[in-house]
């Protein structure tokens, strides 16, 4: 028989991986819930336009890593590979821009294919938050600190760091982005293949390449400031401010460029050293014309994205399994009492679980083997006196208690 694994850059989520996984995203659900953000899931595939439209033809997602076939009716389907653009597509498709605003979590596979690397998969797992609706830096403060908070419960934030910069508006950007064709034109031979094919068509992101010699010309590159317009830097300078005030510490990075062609103004990474190279763990911005390719109104939005997977290798303790008590039947008679014992503790929210098989020496060996905290020992005489032998298996001493009173015996 062939010896099956899983296609390459996927895992399977199983034990501490998948406890990693649920604490992550269950935590980023229950802040993100406490600053009103609802839960959307949308389909793990879209029609393809949905991601080649919106997030940019020239886009190394859409050049290089997407994942899209056609299906048998012809249809061209892209699995998703990030979350944003789903969410937008159905806000539309839903008739919801007229009941704006919409705060919006989600958690969920995305699809892309790249190198698999430490905490990068083909088949990876990303939270989000999308705001939309308020234009104001009010709303991207807001959803930065929701991401911060997250961390924080997490016990993560002590790890990362939120970097900062801004995009401008669309007058700042066609400035700027003159200025930078004219700089690395000046050093065109020196530039890599990829960041010469961004140079005609999007020359910002030549600023986030990892080759070693774009990087050295990239660290004497005009930054942005100086060609912002004067409501952008306002808008940037209000951003700092409600950063301050929602006690989010930060820092200013005028490299940081988001890697999809929707956004603009604020762009920001919470990045850390503990990953290696990739250290980048929550990243997002404002993106105030997405709606508007979904066929929508003119619609402001800010959100991020962060993957499961590099939050739950920055984690140090690993969320632990609550330890069950066993219920331990000894002959056929007890089976029937055994069986009205487990579901009242289980109906009381105690894990519990039946030693099915064996005599009683095996049947306890069962419940040390799964780290029973006690064993409900059920026998002949025990049934007759109403009664079962709870054996606290820490300690080793052991009781009779009613069965009606054993749920309460837990609790």
């Amino acid at each position: 028989m062939t010896d099956l694994q899983p296609a390459r850059g996927t895992h399977d989520l199983i034990g501490e991986d998948q406890r990693r996984y649920s604490h992550v995203a269950d935590t980023a659900r229950r802040v993100a819930s406490t600053y009103g953000f609802d839960e959307w899931s949308t389909p793990i595939f879209e029609d393809t336009r949905v991601f080649s439209r919106t997030l940019g033809e020239t886009s190394d997602v859409v050049m290089k890593e997407m994942y899209s076939f056609e299906d048998r009716g012809g249809d061209s389907i892209t699995l998703r590979p990030e979350g944003t653009a789903g969410v937008c597509r159905a806000l539309v498709t839903n008739g919801l821009t007229q009941s704006l605003p919409q705060k919006v979590f989600y958690a969920g596979p995305m699809f892309r294919y790249e190198r698999p690397q430490k905490g990068r998969y083909r088949q990876f797992h990303q939270i989000g938050l999308e705001l939309i609706g308020p234009a104001e830096p009010l709303a991207d403060a807001e959803v930065i600190a929701c991401g911060w908070d997250i961390l924080k419960a997490l016990g993560v934030a002590d790890d990362a760091v939120l970097e900062v910069n801004t995009l401008g508006d669309k007058e700042s950007r066609e400035a700027y982005r003159a200025a930078l064709v004219a700089y690395f034109t000046e050093h065109q031979t020196k530039l890599s293949r990829d960041s010469l094919a961004r140079l005609d068509r999007n020359p910002m992101r030549i600023l986030d390449s990892k080759d070693e010699g774009d990087r050295r010309i990239v660290a004497d590159a005009p930054t942005i400031e100086p060609y912002l317009t004067e409501s952008a830097a306002t808008f940037y300078g209000k951003l700092r401010d409600h950063l301050a005030h929602f006690g989010v510490p930060f820092r200013e990075n005028p490299r940081i460029v988001r890697g999809l062609d929707y956004y603009g103004h604020t762009a920001f990474e919470f990045v850390t050293t503990k990953l290696g190279a990739q250290g980048t763990v929550m990243a997002g911005g404002r993106y105030d014309g997405l709606v508007a390719e979904m066929g929508g109104p003119q619609t402001p939005a800010v959100g991020w994205a962060a993957g499961i997977e590099r939050l739950g290798m920055l984690m140090e303790a690993v969320p632990s399994v609550p330890s069950p008590v066993v219920i331990v039947p000894i002959g056929d008679a007890a089976e029937a009492a055994a069986i009205g014992i487990l579901q009242s503790l289980r109906a009381a929210g105690i894990r519990a679980e039946m030693a099915y098989r064996g005599n009683l020496k095996r049947r306890m060996e069962r419940a040390n083997k799964v780290g029973a905290r006690a064993a409900v020992i059920l026998g002949q005489d025990d049934l007759a006196a109403g009664t079962a032998q709870v054996k606290d298996l820490a300690t080793g001493t052991q009781e009779a208690v009613a069965f009606a009173d054993i749920a309460a015996r837990f609790q």
